[in-house]
């Protein structure tokens, strides 16, 4: 395996409000968390980050995550415990109130791939060398999309298209959408919209094919982003199951 993470502020905001990680457990079992916070100046930067903090020290308690029913509740119970802490956080610090993050996970084990969301942050899985999207949007938009009342094409430029309808730590409880995904994958990759809003899936997969380094990779994504205009952060997270794409 392997794996490279990283955040970038763009080049339009003056503070960076993503949070990213992959931790490795005892077991050879990864967690990957990409959070988009939302909600004031410092309000979404606490609220991602309070997000993947708990979320990694909640995976280094565990030496395994144990079958799939038992990384199931590994992760609802993770997220619904982040979901309280950010909660909490705003109840106690008034200023803080309507902060919230979106956030998307993989677990990745020899037995299992399972990905979990809430929000517009998205995780896909690389096969036969493409992105091939795994979560669902949890925004008006794609609602809309979902009723026939837009377009795909007409969702792609909606001057509402970044309105969520769910995010971690807007309320009191929160569900999260679980998918269960074939382990046949050549890899993983998470980003927040920051990312999927300035660089499309094929443009993206073009990058992560070319013959150089992960780390080169990711960088090159941020940078390309960043040169289409980088009006928000950045977050990506990837794991390449046996090291490589492609023979790069």
């Amino acid at each position: 395996m392997k794996h490279f993470y990283i955040t970038d502020p763009g080049i339009v905001r003056d503070h960076n409000e993503d949070s990213v990680t992959i931790a490795e457990n005892k077991n050879n079992e990864y967690m990957m968390v990409v959070a988009d916070g939302m909600g004031g100046h410092t309000g979404g930067e606490i609220a991602s980050t309070i997000a993947v903090t708990h979320l990694e020290k909640k995976f280094e308690t565990v030496d395994s995550l144990g079958d799939k029913e038992e990384a199931i509740n590994f992760l609802k119970q993770a997220v619904n415990e982040a979901n309280i802490l950010i909660y909490e956080y705003t109840k106690i610090n008034p200023d803080s109130l309507g902060m919230g993050t979106t956030i998307v996970i993989a677990l990745f084990t020899k037995d299992y791939l399972l990905f979990g969301n809430i929000g517009d942050s998205s995780g896909y899985v690389i096969k036969n060398g493409k992105l091939h999207k795994i979560t669902n949007d949890h925004t008006l938009v794609n609602l809309l999309v979902k009723t026939g009342e837009l377009t795909k094409e007409e969702a792609a430029n909606h001057p509402r298209k970044n309105v969520l309808m769910k995010a971690l730590g807007a309320n009191e409880t929160v569900e999260m959408d679980v998918f269960d995904v074939e382990t046949d994958v050549e890899g993983v990759f998470l980003c927040s919209d920051g990312l999927t809003n300035m660089l499309n899936d094929d443009q993206i997969m073009k990058v992560l094919s070319e013959n150089s380094t992960l780390e080169e990779k990711l960088k090159k994504l941020i940078y390309k982003s960043n040169n289409r205009g980088g009006l928000d952060n950045i977050a990506i997270a990837c794991l390449l199951k046996d090291g490589e794409l492609n023979g790069c």
